[in-house]
Order: C-alpha cells, then sequence, then structure tokens
C-alpha cells in the first residue's frame, strides 16, 4: 500500500475524466484503493429503492472515487498545482511541501 501524500480537507486538481481542470475539496481518502473523493466532482446517479430506513429515495446524485493519481495537491496560499514532499524539522517531525513552488 503506498503513502498517499494526499489528505482529507485538501484542496485538488482533477487531471483526468470528465471534470478535467476543475477543483475540489478532498472530502474522503480511501488507502486500500488509493482512491479519493472530491466534493462536487466525478457526480454520478444512483437508484435507492424507497425503504423505511432511507430519507433519499429514488435517484440521487452522489461523488464518485477518483483514483489518486487523477489529482493534483493544490497550494492553498498561492492556488498553484504541484506535487507533495515531505522534510524532516529539527523537532523530528515531518512537514509537507509543494516541490514545484518550495513552500509549505
Amino acid at each position: 500500500m503506498p503513502k498517499l501524500r494526499i489528505k482529507k480537507g485538501d484542496q485538488v486538481l482533477i487531471l483526468a475524466g470528465k471534470d478535467k481542470g476543475k477543483k475540489g475539496e478532498v472530502i474522503r481518502v480511501n488507502k486500500a484503493s488509493s482512491t479519493v473523493i472530491v466534493e462536487g466532482i466525478n457526480i454520478s446517479k444512483k437508484h435507492i429503492k424507497n425503504q423505511p430506513n432511507v430519507t433519499n429515495a429514488g435517484i440521487v446524485d452522489t461523488e464518485s472515487p477518483l483514483h489518486i493519481s487523477n489529482v493534483m495537491f493544490v497550494h492553498p496560499e498561492s492556488s498553484n498545482p504541484g506535487r507533495v514532499a515531505y522534510e524532516q524539522l529539527e523537532s523530528g517531525k515531518y512537514n509537507r511541501i509543494v516541490k514545484k513552488s518550495n513552500r509549505k
């Protein structure tokens, strides 16, 4: 299982698929399948049967997962996309930086 450099709450740029070029926030990361779910991106229709414990029945729009290789981290301050790297601080902790801009 590879180390994922994108976390929940990160802004990402979509690199491939029907929503290529759009930006969104990561809702969920699945390490086992190396996929992410991005808010408002890769929307698909899902048919949900009416049952007593279901509030939304009928045809519902849901976000489908994207492979981690199809998204790129966007730096929150500069809004520039780039690859994520880690640098070790003097205290022993690690800090994420964007390689292209070399910002934290």
